[in-house]
């Protein structure tokens, strides 16, 4: 399986974004999927996260009201409306999955990333 993530871009404080993650490869069936975004002054951070079999989703606190995780199984898509951005959201925004059961909730739990895609909002 292979996550492919796109959307990103230059944008002013207020606009949104809506990033894409395609899964391509044999049957993708994962236990979940996440978005991740990575700066380095602050690593790696869980944006939000969403259980494949029933739809269950969390969120950051600092991503909650403004940004929304759905997907489209048929399709295997990922997508990530992100409202109301801010400069502090400027990152590379990273999907990825987990193949088996358990946490969601830590980046060592995902084994297959997508590349990433660059988000940058300007103030």
């Amino acid at each position: 399986v292979q996550l492919q993530a796109s959307g990103g871009g230059l944008v002013q404080t207020g606009d949104s974004l809506r990033l894409s993650c395609a899964a391509s490869g044999p049957t993708f069936n994962p236990h979940g999927v996440a978005w991740f975004r990575q700066t380095p002054q602050r690593g790696r951070e869980l944006v939000t996260a969403v259980r494949w079999k029933d739809g269950k989703t969390t969120y950051a606190e600092f991503v909650k009201g403004r940004f929304t995780v759905s997907v489209d199984s048929a399709s295997n898509m990922i997508y990530l409306q992100m409202n109301d951005l801010k400069p502090e959201d400027s990152a590379v925004y990273l999907c990825a999955a987990r193949r088996d059961s358990g946490s969601l909730y830590y980046s060592g739990a995902f084994d297959t990333w997508g590349q990433g895609t660059q988000v940058t909002v300007s103030s």
